[in-house]
């Protein structure tokens, strides 16, 4: 009998948008072959899979077709299923690489969660790489926005971040998805993410996801820990907060709330509301 999965949107704008993931909490976990196929059979970009190991929950997460180290959305729905299922609080996560916390709230109906990401890092992308990447989009090095170099980023999972130095070009995305999926397990990507700034903190971002055979992500927590992340190597002007408004272009307003602390390669704190997904 496969156990209960609980459909919870994260990062949600008020009572819409969000992406939605798969959350199962269990004395156990079920075998691997049992967590993929679950995660298939939701049919959500990832499932979390969660159990009581001492003082934390052990946390694996699955996409619909392969593993993936973290997820910021299904940590964020995991947050907010779990302040259902024990009262609001901090909760102690051990991920595959790393061991983190999550913060869930639920209060008068109203959820939300807040994830300190593992520790992030970012390297400048070579130039041939960049090429491949850019014409993987149909886009031109004409594109980039200047002040943005694009980098190889990581918060707990590795992903590419273009900046575009317009709105319309970052809502003409597209790509093919398997030669989108070839490009990304080769290089060890989750994501790549495309960013326009629309102030010095305020980001409009898409992700593909063509790795775990995701067209698009509408809302990405781990990739914007990452690109927080990048921001502070760079000395980007963030004042020690960035707003990320992600899914508009798929019909799923989401909102993501990072925090920069000033130390380098330090935690960063992603937040945003949740909602149950009614079937």
């Amino acid at each position: 009998m496969n156990p209960a999965v609980l459909r919870i949107a994260a990062f949600c704008d008020g009572n819409t948008g969000g992406n939605p993931a798969g959350v199962v909490i269990a004395e156990s976990h079920p075998g691997e072959a049992d967590m993929r196929r679950i995660a298939a059979e939701t049919g959500y970009s990832e499932t979390a899979f969660a159990m009581p190991l001492g003082d934390a929950f052990r946390v694996r997460y699955f996409s619909p077709e392969s593993e993936v180290p973290f997820c910021g959305h299904a940590t964020i729905a995991l947050g907010a299923a779990l302040a259902l299922e024990y009262g609001n609080g901090v909760f102690d996560l051990q991920l595959n690489e790393a061991r983190i916390t999550v913060e869930g709230s639920c209060e008068n109906g109203n959820m939300s969660a807040a994830l300190q990401s593992p520790a992030t890092r970012s390297e400048a992308m070579p130039a041939e790489l960049l090429e491949e990447v850019l014409a993987l989009f149909g886009y031109s090095s004409t594109d980039l926005d200047p002040a943005l170099a694009p980098a190889r980023v990581h918060g707990g999972a590795d992903h590419f971040a273009i900046s575009l130095n317009s709105r319309s070009r970052l809502a003409a995305m597209q790509y093919d998805l398997d030669a989108g999926r070839e490009l990304m397990r080769r290089e060890g990507l989750i994501t790549i993410l495309l960013a326009w700034a629309e102030t010095p903190r305020l980001f409009h971002t898409r992700n593909p996801f063509a790795s775990g055979g995701v067209y698009e992500d509408p809302a990405t927590g781990t990739a914007t820990a990452a690109f927080a992340g990048y921001l502070r190597d760079i000395g980007w002007p963030h004042a020690g907060s960035i707003e990320i408004h992600q899914g508009e272009d798929m019909g799923a307003p989401s909102r993501l709330y990072a925090e920069i602390p000033p130390e380098p390669g330090s935690s960063i704190r992603v937040s945003g509301r949740a909602r149950i997904v009614e079937d």
